[in-house]
């Protein structure tokens, strides 16, 4: 039976993997876009376009959204979890990253990160 902590270290691991999986460029671009709010953060470990912005970072959070749900697949195989149940976990961690300022979606609601 693997430990909570064995979990929590595998969602490390794929946390740097997915930091590692996203070039440079694209690394840039999401900071720019979240500082610019093109992008929010959603409580299922995935991006989405927040309210009132333009769908010009459409492709970005596509190319993310595959790259991060590759890597929860792979940690919900290992744990016999659902790829939504790992989204949702990674997103704590995730939202621990963004700078203040960053639009987020909990439960529905739309809502800037204050710190």
């Amino acid at each position: 039976m693997r430990t909570i902590q064995q979990l929590a270290l595998k969602i490390a691991v794929v946390m740097m993997m997915i930091a590692g999986s996203v070039s440079t460029a694209f690394a840039l671009d999401l900071d720019t876009a979240r500082t610019n709010g093109l992008v929010g953060e959603v409580d299922n470990g995935l991006l989405a376009i927040p309210p009132g912005a333009p769908a010009d970072a459409q492709d970005l959070i596509a190319s993310i959204n595959n790259v991060r749900r590759t890597e929860y697949a792979k940690v919900a195989a290992l744990n016999n979890l659902t790829l939504e149940v790992v989204g949702t976990m990674m997103f704590p961690k995730i939202y621990g990253r963004c700078p203040s300022g960053t639009w987020v979606q909990v439960h529905g609601k739309w809502t800037k990160k204050a710190q």
